[in-house]
């Protein structure tokens, strides 16, 4: 290793010029186009830049392939369910997408090229943009040295190597070894879960020849307090000047700054005054300077460009050109099914940011790896915050602290990272690494104190990290899970907590040491609410990957006897998923000092099991229920709050919220706030206006208290929408539901009312009567299928079935029985009181086209037929069963009490006539029958879940 380290960090400092497009005095040369490579079992031509996987070439994966990634579920290969997805020549993953081809190893890339005479004497570079992971390069048989960066361009001085005005034959050896970088299985650098381990050479691949003396370097340090900037030029031989030139672009404003400074030396640091005129960058106003220097002499020309920003922290919030600013953020995780890597090209990272900005977003964080130039210039120019990272997640199989390869790894590559993008003004903040195990609380401390000494451009932290991971003193910000989530499965949902105290101290379990958290706190992978997978999506999968862990979720759909319902249930769980978003993230929002969030993620993440916890597919593409527009109501620079104590009400109270607003404008709000009640028919009951006078910066309590009564209600069940809009695009709404508090008592006599399948339940039914059998508690047969009110975390695959099991629930929200109880089609905040912690009833023995009114919606990766709520034709009779609990504390529980009204009217009404027949031994099981447990076939699981490990 040591002659690959000695190799890359001589290349340096030729990289942030290479990466600047230097232009006039150089002469490009592209490699693009066919070259024959050859390996193990390899032997043809390809083009370049590409990878073998996109070539097709390597072994065809099976059940033998050794994976680049952590495999916590081996049910796969030993489920009967899963054998025809494990045939040779037809395998289907489901625990992350299926490549075409499989290589890891060295793979040897030739091509003969001619050389310009006019090159000689001249400086020549090799660039290869993108390579995975370490390069080996000869030129004419001798050789030009070796490069290991997963992060940043490979760069070679071939100067003295090529033959001007002759054929000249290039060789590189690329070795996607993972073991040659020791960075950690899943880290999303090399992972399989993510963009895959491939072997290949991505975006510019270019010999490069430049006039002496050249500008090997250029870096930009900016001081946005006195509009100057320090620029620190690297010459490869002694000039006798250069001329710095400044030119504002990406902006409606223009200026022009021109300077020549004398040198003495090859290198210097000039100090470029941009004067009063200068504009600032931020993600709001993303104005760019272009920075040109030539030198005397030679011509010879190095270009960047540079924000004038400063990104500082002041107590416990982050301040951006010295306004107050909330991290509002999402995870990019390395997927791109369609090639298996980053892409290089500006224009596609320009939409991924553009569509991240679109939903009120203002950051993104990059997850153990760092993005090509491409990131950061789309960055710069839409105005999206940077976090990028060191390309490790040393905690499956490495450690930090413990002299391990990767400790001077990621020393090295987040130096080679500085020189590639250090002068990009939205690259505001580093960590090491994600989650890492070991002695990593010292090595990190050492990071940051090494980090901040060196370059002032951005904030730094060690690691990002979960809630069981020690506390990380020595951190300019922390990312740091433990101040996330909803906590509906233990309590009623309101919209009054925040986080205040989960980010006011930490009590560390390793060192029994309590910590004031004085530095700013940005949750640490927020939300993972899972909603179904979209089972439709797989045309999208154009490219290397194919998505075939949908055809086994498919297929575990059809087997149940629901293949029509995947959008249905796809469609449900998503509009809980969006509710579950909104209001974890106005929480979020309600909390005093509270820095930012990191989602992970906007978009789903194809590995560790399938994770559908994106509002948007992996393609950054929109699902079907929630849009930009939707998620910017609680998502954005100004975000009204209503925080409601309960959501469900009886008429004979006063609904009320008190009205906050969170402002992160960058400056005071004032204007017209208009709030309106309206009803689900769209009739309006009531409307205020409120006159907003210098809201300040923050969470802000304005001290306003909207109370609506609800004897409207009294006759009927209403759900209520309360909204409120105002200036600076402010618009949010919260849905709130009122039930009549008395409840008419008409005569159920020919209702057989039972908690289970007993004699007189079956002699009613014999006889053609009417039963509604109330089994809250009571059942046996699906019991061992946890359901609360939330979807799924993550996925229930990579974290060994741990509970919650359903993704919320389909309901039929136009059968008759609902005609006195206002539901949408999935569980929206009403139904709490019915659906947390209540049991669901497992149908697989039922006729396979049953289907129940209320449907809670399964783990994929089991899809069981489920049921809180049917009706059947049981012998001669009809039959209603729900495992609701519509009985206990009736005055407390509104929504169960109008339920029960709802379905005894229905009872009593000439509507009810199920269609379906159900045999009362199948409604017998469901009080007898046990269902064998889910063979997990290991007991394993993964690392978050070990935090003693760390």
């Amino acid at each position: 290793m040591k002659p690959l380290r000695l190799a890359a960090l001589s290349a340096l400092s030729a990289i942030a010029a290479l990466i600047a497009h230097n232009a006039l005095a150089q002469d490009y040369l592209s490699l693009a186009g066919l070259w024959h490579v050859s390996a193990q079992g390899i032997d043809t031509n390809i083009e370049l830049p590409g990878s073998l996987m996109e070539r097709r070439l390597g072994e065809t994966p099976s059940v033998r392939t050794q994976w680049v990634a952590t495999l916590y579920d081996s049910s796969f290969f030993f489920n009967p369910r899963t054998a025809e997805f494990r045939q040779d020549g037809n395998l289907s993953l489901p625990f992350f997408l299926t490549p075409p081809a499989y290589f890891v190893g060295k793979a040897t890339y030739v091509r003969t090229v001619d050389i310009p005479k006019d090159w000689k004497g001249r400086h020549v570079s090799l660039f290869l943009e993108r390579a995975h992971i370490t390069t080996s390069v000869r030129i004419n048989g001798k050789t030009a040295g070796s490069f290991n960066s997963l992060n940043t361009p490979h760069v070679f001085d071939v100067s003295r190597l090529l033959a001007p005005g002759k054929k000249n034959t290039i060789e590189i050896i690329v070795d996607n070894d993972p073991s040659t970088v020791g960075v950690g299985a899943d880290s999303h650098s090399i992972s399989d879960q993510t963009q895959g381990c491939w072997n290949g050479l991505t975006g510019r691949l270019q010999l490069i020849a430049t006039k002496k003396p050249a500008v090997l370097s250029i870096d930009v340090f900016p001081d946005a307090d006195n509009h100057k900037a320090s620029v620190r030029l690297k010459l490869s031989d002694k000039a006798k000047g250069v001329t710095l030139k400044a030119e504002l672009f990406n902006s409606n404003h223009s200026q022009t700054i021109s300077r020549h400074y004398d040198l003495a030396a090859d290198s210097a640091t000039l100090l470029l005054d941009l004067g009063p005129d200068a504009h600032l960058w931020s993600d709001k106003d993303p104005a760019l300077y272009r920075l040109t220097a030539t030198v005397d002499g030679s011509g010879a020309t190095a270009n960047t460009s540079f924000g004038l920003r400063s990104f500082k922290t002041k107590g416990k919030m982050f301040f951006l050109n010295d306004k107050l600013t909330m991290l509002r953020g999402t995870v990019e995780n390395c997927c791109f099914p369609l090639t298996g890597y980053p892409p290089t090209d500006v224009q596609s990272w320009k939409n991924l940011m553009k569509t991240i900005k679109s939903f009120g977003l203002n950051h993104v964080r990059f997850h153990s790896y760092c993005p090509p130039e491409a990131a950061f210039i789309a960055a710069d120019e839409v105005g999206v915050l940077i976090q990028a990272e060191g390309p490790s997640w040393p905690n499956h199989g490495v450690s930090l602290g413990r002299g391990e390869m990767v400790d001077q790894y990621l020393l090295d590559e987040t130096q080679r990272m500085a020189d590639a993008y250090g002068n990009h003004p939205s690259y505001v903040m580093l960590a090491a690494g994600n989650e890492p195990r070991g002695r990593w609380v010292e090595w990190c401390t050492n990071f940051v104190d090494s980090w901040e000494k060196k370059d002032s451009r951005r904030l730094y932290t060690g690691a990002s990290v979960g809630g069981g991971w020690q506390w990380q003193p020595r951190s300019q910000f922390h990312v740091k899970a433990g101040a996330r989530g909803l906590t509906w499965d233990k309590k009623r949902p309101s919209s009054t907590d925040d986080f205040a105290n989960a980010i006011a101290s930490f009590h560390d379990k390793a060192t029994g040491k309590d910590f004031i958290i004085d530095r700013p706190f940005v949750t640490h992978e927020m939300g993972q609410w899972c909603a179904f997978p979209d089972l439709d999506e797989t045309d999208q999968y154009t490219g290397v990957y194919k998505a075939k862990n949908m055809d086994i979720f498919r297929k575990f759909l059809e087997q149940g006897g629901m293949a029509n319902l995947s959008h249905h249930f796809l469609i449900s769980s998503g509009k809980l998923q969006s509710l579950c978003y909104k209001y974890e993230i106005e929480r979020l929002l309600r909390t005093p000092d509270y820095a930012g969030f990191q989602l992970l993620a906007l978009n789903d993440y194809s590995g560790q099991g399938t994770a559908t916890v994106g509002l948007l597919n992996v393609f950054f593409r929109e699902k079907g229920y929630c849009n930009a527009q939707d998620f910017r109501e609680f998502c954005a620079d100004a975000v009204p709050l209503a925080k409601f104590a309960k959501f469900t009400f009886s008429s004979d109270e006063k609904a009320t919220a008190d009205i906050d607003i969170a402002n992160f404008t960058g400056h005071d709000i004032s204007g017209t706030l208009t709030a309106a009640f309206t009803d689900h028919d769209g009739n309006t009951l009531a409307t205020h206006s409120f006159h907003a006078n210098n809201i300040p910066q923050g969470s802000s309590h304005s001290g306003w208290t909207l109370n609506l009564p609800l004897e409207k209600a009294s006759s009927k069940p209403l759900k209520i929408t309360l909204r409120i809009s105002g200036p600076d695009g402010m618009n949010n709404h919260w849905d709130f539901w009122a039930y009549p508090a008395k409840q008419p008592q008409p005569n159920h006599d020919d209702i057989y009312i039972t908690n289970s399948l007993d004699k007189q339940a079956l002699k009613t039914l014999q006889d053609g009567g009417k039963v509604l059998i109330c089994a809250a508690g009571k059942i046996s047969y699906g019991k061992d299928v946890v359901q609360t009110f939330t979807p799924v975390f993550w996925n229930t695959s990579w974290f060994k079935m741990r509970p919650p099991h359903t993704t919320g629930s389909y309901i039929r929200c136009h059968h008759p029985i609902f005609n006195n109880f206002p539901t949408d089609d999935f569980t929206n905040i009403n139904w709490w009181e019915l659906v947390n912690r209540t049991q669901t009833m497992l149908l697989d023995d039922f006729p396979k086209d049953f289907q129940p009114i209320v449907q809670p919606i399964d783990t994929w990766f089991v899809s069981r037929k489920l049921a809180t709520l049917f009706e059947a034709k049981v012998l001669n009779g009809k039959l209603i069963m729900t495992t609701f609990d519509l009985d206990s504390n009736p005055d407390d529980r509104p929504a169960a009490r109008q339920m029960k009204t709802a379905i005894l009217n229905y009872m009593d009404s000439p509507l009810f006539f199920p269609e379906q027949q159900v045999s009362p031994d199948r409604i017998a099981d469901l009080f007898n029958k046990v269902a064998p447990p889910v063979d997990l076939f290991t007991n394993d699981s993964p690392d978050e879940l070990k935090p003693k490990f760390n």
